[in-house]
């Protein structure tokens, strides 16, 4: 019988097997045959991963040049859409966010500022502690909101014929560009007084309570806005924000006493149990999902479920530690970059369109600041205040991105006055730090902080996150 050969002693004990190269598309292909949900998911993660590494960088890069984290993530958002990105490299771009990938980036978005501005409304502090500070906030407030919303509703009212979408109408077109001009970034002016012990002086208390009314007022005006837009006709448009009155009664009136033991009960334990944050959670999605059907967006109904949350200092602190560190590090910069991903910088050319972006910026920083400066004066401020004021009142940051992103998406404006906006929210939130302290120097603040307490953990906590 015949004996095979023994092989070699020099011959490895493993014989090599060739395997055939395979790029990460052709993968993607191989995925998508056997199950087409693994082939989104090898599409989503690549998006989010670079999403998140540039958010990183560009907030880094704004830390070090003295900005909060915010207006970095913000330029990360436009430098991942189609002014840089897209422009230098579109295959890539392409590669990245392609079509069927949007539409999860939008779902991711829409989450994160439901649940974000869950957090600002569960952050507010409604109580004045002094005579007169409520009625001297709603004057603040006031003069916060009508400046801008009169220099850009006559804005609005000129450039109708060159900026608005053919079927809006020149009313709402106006009070849509005038509402957008007249937010304030609550969570950046909170930042800014609890970084230097301000959040119970007097310019602190009084800027903080008119920051969220202006907030409240503006979302209650997109409300309004977005229900006369989609409602179809008067008896629609009624409906619409009566039942959207009807939900912000019960959830504070009926919701908001049903959470109180809750707020107790983590007060005494000074943490968030397993329990508590389902129901935590679950009170914003509800009241996003009721207010999404209602036909007014979603994020109206995330404020107002903050707003009806437990206002024990104690729990407000345990909400933003467990919360804030996810929605602000992983939601919120897919918010920034599906906003970039619709801002074409691009089609700011030509003199008649800078021209048109220069004149808006200059009424929004003009209302607000102006606006603010001089009506803090009146109520008894000094002049270094009151600039202060202006300067901090002026940043409008994430709430005015969540503003212009639900007008893009219910087709309230164009492409070019959404980036125009997105340049504005830029600029002024850039600008609010330096100005603030060139009208009040630190030595200058100690003297308005002396009656300030120690710094509260609701505010420490949005500080710390640097999104506003």
């Amino acid at each position: 019988m015949p004996v095979p050969a023994l092989l070699p002693a020099s011959a490895p004990a493993v014989l090599p097997v060739s395997l055939p190269a395979v790029s990460l598309p052709a993968l993607a292909e191989q995925a998508q045959a056997v199950d087409p949900n693994l082939e989104l998911v090898l599409r989503v993660l690549p998006a989010l991963a670079v999403i998140l590494l540039t958010a990183a960088v560009c907030g880094r890069l704004a830390n070090l040049v003295m900005q909060p984290r915010v207006v970095g993530e913000m330029v990360a958002g436009v430098l991942l859409g189609p002014t840089l990105l897209g422009a230098l490299f579109p295959d890539a771009q392409e590669a990245l966010f392609p079509d069927e990938v949007r539409p999860v980036l939008y779902v991711l978005s829409t989450l994160g500022l439901t649940l974000y501005m869950f957090l600002v409304g569960a952050g507010i502090d409604h109580d004045a502690r002094e005579p007169g500070e409520l009625r001297k906030a709603s004057v603040l407030a006031a003069s916060g909101i009508l400046s801008p919303l009169v220099l850009g509703g006559a804005a609005g009212l000129a450039l109708w014929d060159s900026l608005s979408r053919p079927d809006v109408g020149r009313i709402e077109f106006a009070l849509f560009l005038g509402g957008a001009l007249s937010l304030t970034a609550f969570p950046m002016l909170a930042r800014i007084l609890y970084e230097r012990g301000l959040q119970n002086s007097r310019i602190g208390r009084v800027a903080l309570l008119a920051a969220s009314i202006d907030d409240a007022a503006a979302w209650c005006l997109l409300a309004a806005l977005s229900a006369v837009h989609l409602g179809g006709g008067t008896g629609d448009t009624l409906r619409t924000i009566a039942l959207a009155a009807a939900f912000a009664v019960v959830m504070l009136g009926v919701v908001a006493p049903l959470l109180r033991p809750l707020g107790r009960r983590v007060a005494r334990t000074g943490s968030l149990s397993a329990g508590a944050v389902y129901v935590i959670v679950l009170v914003p999605l509800t009241a996003g999902w009721i207010t999404d059907a209602i036909g007014v967006y979603s994020v109206f109904g995330g404020f107002i479920a903050g707003l009806s949350m437990p206002r024990d200092p104690a729990f407000r602190a345990a909400l933003h530690s467990r919360m804030m560190d996810v929605v602000s590090t992983l939601l919120l910069p897919v918010f920034f970059a599906f906003s970039g991903l619709n801002t074409h910088l691009g089609g700011i050319a030509g003199t008649s369109a800078i021209l048109m972006f220069v004149l808006i910026l200059a009424l929004a920083f003009s209302g607000k600041y102006f606006g603010c400066s001089l009506a803090t004066r009146a109520m008894g401020f000094g002049w270094r205040e009151s600039w202060a004021m202006g300067a901090m009142m002026n940043a409008r940051g994430l709430m005015i991105l969540i503003f212009i992103n639900i007008g893009l998406a219910q087709g309230m404006i164009t492409e070019e006055l959404f980036a125009m906006l997105v340049l504005v929210a830029v600029i002024t939130t850039a600008g609010a730090l330096p100005l603030y302290k060139l009208a009040l120097p630190e030595r200058h603040e100690r003297a308005g902080a002396g009656s300030a307490g120690k710094v509260a953990p609701v505010g420490a906590t949005v500080g710390e996150t640097g999104f506003n």
